[in-house]
């Protein structure tokens, strides 16, 4: 794609990037087979290629951020499935991230929009004030058929009130900071992020994460002053806290890796992985020293399904005669490009895996994505929902909280797969499978 920045434009290294990123695309239009929202909505300004053309409008321009770039921006679920498909390697992820720094500088949102966005920043990042939050939520439930039908920000109270868990359950140890040692002899030490929403909304994720590692004779730290990734604010433009957040944790693994020492960065929420490993590109400008720790926190992190295939985790327990619907995330399949592992292990645990039809569509979820968009949102859960439905699972398996917080509800329990891999090695059933009676 032919562009027309000015050398003063290409000075700035977002609009460098973006440039070098724009002049890859070829505009074949093959994203858009993939893409969610044009498979919904059939407008070619809402599939990636319209986007790139939006963007790249707004970009060369230097006008401020219209409604309807806006618009069309804010319908995207960064599921990155165009990234997979498209044949000239265009990193959309990055173009759409500046994309979204520009509008938040540029753009004057409605005030309940701006509002919401303001809350979700504050709030999600932070797990104590989460937990606070959602319980309110939870009294304010019963009201929400008092809501209008119609308009934006009654549908989005809907949906925030909706996806609000009926109980929240109470902090977990893994929350404090602290040296979880291995069981016999050590075979490596590893940082966890323990995050924010996750450790609120199942905290059994990280509990069953250490259990499974620590039995596996592999020391877990989760260390002071790690905390949110930065995802939730760095998709909503917000830039600035996004960085403190990356920062805050490339310190404090920092000091791990200066000290006693580490491995790997295990994440088990695949969307903060793709954000984590990306920290080498996010911090490219940054002073030397810091950009040289933002690369090394990138190349040393892994998901849990690939640290788990590296170290050769193997079943103590008889197959448990169960058949999984294996989802997808699509920060997992599309961001980080790790796609068998997951299954693999599922099946050395002695699991029967089946993968849904339109695996590569994502189920709504996409960070804040089903509060912000809930019709299209729901549309995609609706779809993915049908598709899991078909293969006869007993349940759900996913890799992602968000994915599981927008696909739970149904008549199938949606289980995290390190707690399905925990359980096969020794470790306790998951509570939902339990109350299911598999």
């Amino acid at each position: 794609m032919q562009t027309h920045f000015t050398e003063a434009q290409l000075r700035d290294p977002d609009t460098s990037v973006a440039n070098q990123i724009l002049r890859t695309c070829v505009h074949c239009g093959m994203c858009t087979a993939t893409c969610p929202t044009f498979v919904l909505l059939g407008d070619e300004l809402d599939s990636p290629r319209g986007r790139i053309y939006l963007i790249k409008d707004m970009l060369e321009t230097g006008r401020p951020a219209s409604e309807e770039v806006v618009r069309h921006v804010d319908r995207c679920l960064s599921c990155l499935a165009c990234m997979t498909t498209c044949p000239s390697g265009v990193n959309y992820m990055h173009l759409v991230d500046h994309a979204r720094t520009y509008i938040e500088a540029t753009y004057r949102r409605p005030v309940h929009d701006r509002a919401l966005r303001a809350v979700l920043a504050a709030v999600l990042p932070r797990p104590a004030l989460m937990r606070l939050t959602l319980k309110g939520a939870k009294l304010a439930r019963p009201f929400a058929r008092l809501l209008p039908r119609k308009g934006m920000f009654a549908l989005r109270l809907r949906a925030l009130l909706k996806l609000a868990p009926a109980t929240v359950p109470p902090a977990s140890p893994t929350e404090i900071p602290a040296s979880h040692p291995a069981l016999g002899t050590r075979r490596a030490r590893v940082a966890l992020l323990a995050g924010c929403a996750q450790q609120v909304l199942d905290p059994a994720i990280n509990e069953a994460t250490i259990r499974l590692l620590t039995r596996m004779g592999v020391e877990v730290v989760v260390a002071e002053g790690a905390g949110c990734c930065g995802a939730v604010t760095h998709h909503m433009g917000k830039h600035d806290p996004a960085m403190a957040s990356a920062a805050a944790n490339i310190a404090a693994w920092t000091r791990e890796l200066e000290g006693p020492g580490l491995d790997a960065i295990i994440v088990n929420t695949s969307g903060c992985g793709t954000t984590v490993k990306d920290y080498g590109f996010m911090f490219r400008t940054a002073e030397p020293g810091l950009r040289a720790q933002a690369e090394r926190v990138s190349a040393l992190t892994l998901d849990i399904s690939e640290y788990l295939t590296k170290i050769g985790y193997a079943p103590t327990r008889p197959a448990p005669g169960l058949t999984i619907a294996y989802h997808a995330a699509c920060s997992l399949q599309h961001g980080q490009k790790v796609t068998a592992a997951p299954k693999t292990l599922l099946r050395t645990a002695g699991f029967t895996v089946k993968e849904p039809a339109e695996g590569h569509l994502c189920c709504g979820s996409a960070g804040t994505y089903n509060l912000m968009q809930p019709e299209i949102a729901t549309r995609l859960r609706t779809r993915k929902l049908e598709n899991i439905r078909a293969t006869g699972a007993d349940l759900i398996a996913a890799g992602n909280i968000g994915c599981m917080t927008q696909l739970a509800g149904d008549t199938m329990p949606v289980v995290h797969t390190i707690e399905l891999l925990d359980w096969m090695a020794g470790g306790p059933a998951p509570e939902g499978i339990a109350t299911h009676g598999a």
